[in-house]
C-alpha cells in the first residue's frame, strides 16, 4: 500500500488538511477543513477524483483546536487514510533566523520555535499544539515543520534591515515575511506557465483574512509587505497592517494601554473591522450600504495599490500580477479596483475575464499578465516533504 503525507496548517478559526499519495510525485488524496471553529464549526471534504464530497456539522458551540484534529482524524482513519500517514507535514508561520528549510520537529527545535511565539501570537502556538497532537496520535511518523518565513530568507540584506542600531538586528529584530508556502505554491505555478523565468518581475497579492503582497524576480522572494511580524504591511481582517510607531508610543504612554490591551487592539480590533465597524469579512463589507463599510474597502484597495507601486520599484518594474488567497480568489471587484490602482504600471484588465474567475484575466492589450492563481498552501509543504531526510 502506498505511503501518504498528512499536511495540517492550522489557524485561529480553521484547521485545514491535506492527504498526498507519493511515489516520485504528488497525487492528492483528500482535502478538507474544519471551519468556523469558534462559532458553528463543520468538517468540510471536497470532491477529489479519490472522495466524495463530504460536509458535517460538529455542533452549535466553538470548540478548541485539539477537537478539530480529533474530528480530522477520526475521518481519515473511518477511510483507511489515517494507516497510511508516515509523513505529517505542519505549517508553521514563523521559523525565525534559525529556520529556513524545512525541518524535523524534535524537542530541540520545538523550544526554539516556541521562543517565537510572541511574534505570531495568532499562529504559532496553535501549529505547536498541532504537532504534539498528531506526535501523539501517530508515533512512528515523522513530524516535519515547513516555514512561512523561509521563502523570504535569500532576500538581500537592506530588504531585511530596520533602521535600529545593528546589534539589534543580530539579536533578530529584523523583517522576515510571511505567507512563503503560498507564494512559494504561487512561484512553482509560474514556472509551469513560464518556464524558467517564472512570470519575470512578478508581485503576488495574498489577501485573505491576513493580507500581504511580495515582490519576485524569476520566482525568487526579493521583497514583501509583512515584516518582523504579522502586524506589517496592508490592512487586514482584524489588523492594523503598518502604521506610524509613535502612535504606538502615544497609546503606551499617554492613553495607558497596557501591553495587552496594546496587542489585542492590534490584532484583533483593527483592519476592516476596526475602521467599518462592522466587519473583517470583505464579502460582508462588499455587500452593506453603509458608508463605514466602503470607507474600509477603499482604504484597503489604496493601500495595496500604493504596496503595489512601492514593490515595483523594488524589483525595476512589473511584468505579471497574481491574486491569490481568500479574497484574491473570489472578489472580482476588489481585483478590478486594484488592477485600476495599478493602470500606471501597463496593467489592464478584461473585466469579462476577471468576472468569471479565470486563470487569465488581463486584457490583450495589458502590458502586465494579471493572473488568479487559487493558494494551496498544503500542496506546497507536502512537496518540501517529498525526499525529506532531515535531523533535528
Amino acid at each position: 500500500m502506498t505511503d501518504a503525507i498528512l499536511v495540517l496548517n492550522g489557524g485561529s478559526s480553521s484547521l485545514k488538511f491535506a492527504v498526498f499519495q507519493w511515489r516520485d510525485e504528488l497525487h492528492l488524496l483528500v482535502r478538507g477543513s474544519v471551519s468556523s471553529i469558534g462559532e458553528r464549526p463543520r468538517l468540510h471534504v471536497a470532491p477529489t477524483a479519490m472522495t466524495p464530497p463530504f460536509d458535517r456539522s460538529l455542533g452549535e458551540q466553538p470548540i478548541s483546536i485539539g477537537k478539530a484534529f480529533e474530528a480530522v482524524a477520526s475521518y481519515l482513519a473511518d477511510r483507511g487514510l489515517l494507516r497510511r500517514v508516515r509523513r505529517v507535514g505542519h505549517r508553521i508561520v514563523h521559523g525565525g533566523r534559525e529556520f529556513a528549510r524545512a525541518t524535523l520537529l524534535g524537542e530541540r527545535t520545538l523550544g526554539a520555535l516556541r521562543e517565537l511565539e510572541p511574534l505570531a501570537p495568532i499562529h504559532q502556538a496553535i501549529n505547536l499544539e498541532l504537532v504534539d497532537l498528531a506526535s501523539r496520535l501517530l508515533p512512528g511518523t515523522m513530524q516535519v515543520g515547513c516555514f512561512d518565513t523561509a521563502f523570504h530568507a535569500a532576500r538581500p540584506e537592506h530588504a531585511r534591515l530596520y533602521g535600529l542600531p545593528h546589534e539589534m538586528a543580530e539579536q533578530g529584530i529584523v523583517s522576515y515575511g510571511f505567507h512563503g508556502l503560498s507564494y512559494s505554491h504561487v512561484a512553482s505555478e509560474l514556472h509551469n506557465r513560464y518556464g524558467a523565468t517564472a512570470g519575470g518581475r512578478t508581485i503576488v497579492a495574498h489577501l485573505g483574512s491576513g493580507a500581504s503582497l511580495c515582490a519576485m524576480k524569476a520566482g525568487v522572494s526579493h521583497a514583501t509587505t509583512m515584516g518582523f511580524s504579522t502586524l506589517d504591511g496592508l490592512v487586514m481582517s482584524t489588523r492594523c497592517g503598518a502604521i506610524d510607531p509613535g502612535i504606538l508610543l502615544h497609546l503606551l504612554q499617554d492613553r495607558k494601554l497596557s501591553s495587552d490591551e496594546l496587542a489585542d487592539l492590534l490584532y484583533q480590533r483593527s483592519g476592516l473591522l476596526g475602521v467599518s465597524g462592522i466587519s473583517g469579512n470583505m464579502q460582508t463589507l462588499l455587500a452593506s450600504k453603509d458608508p463605514a463599510a466602503m470607507r474600509a474597502v477603499d482604504l484597503f484597495v489604496y493601500r495595496v495599490g500604493r504596496e503595489i507601486g512601492s514593490l515595483a520599484a523594488a524589483i525595476g518594474g512589473l511584468d505579471t500580477l497574481v491574486f491569490t488567497a481568500g479574497i484574491g480568489e473570489h472578489a472580482p471587484a476588489i481585483r478590478q479596483s486594484i488592477c485600476e490602482a495599478a493602470g500606471w504600471l501597463g496593467v489592464a484588465l478584461d473585466k469579462a475575464l476577471n468576472a468569471r474567475g479565470e486563470e487569465l484575466i488581463s486584457a490583450s492589450d495589458s502590458l502586465v499578465d494579471v493572473l488568479v492563481i487559487p493558494a494551496d498552501e498544503e500542496r506546497a509543504v507536502a512537496a518540501e516533504l517529498l525526499g525529506f531526510e532531515g535531523k533535528d
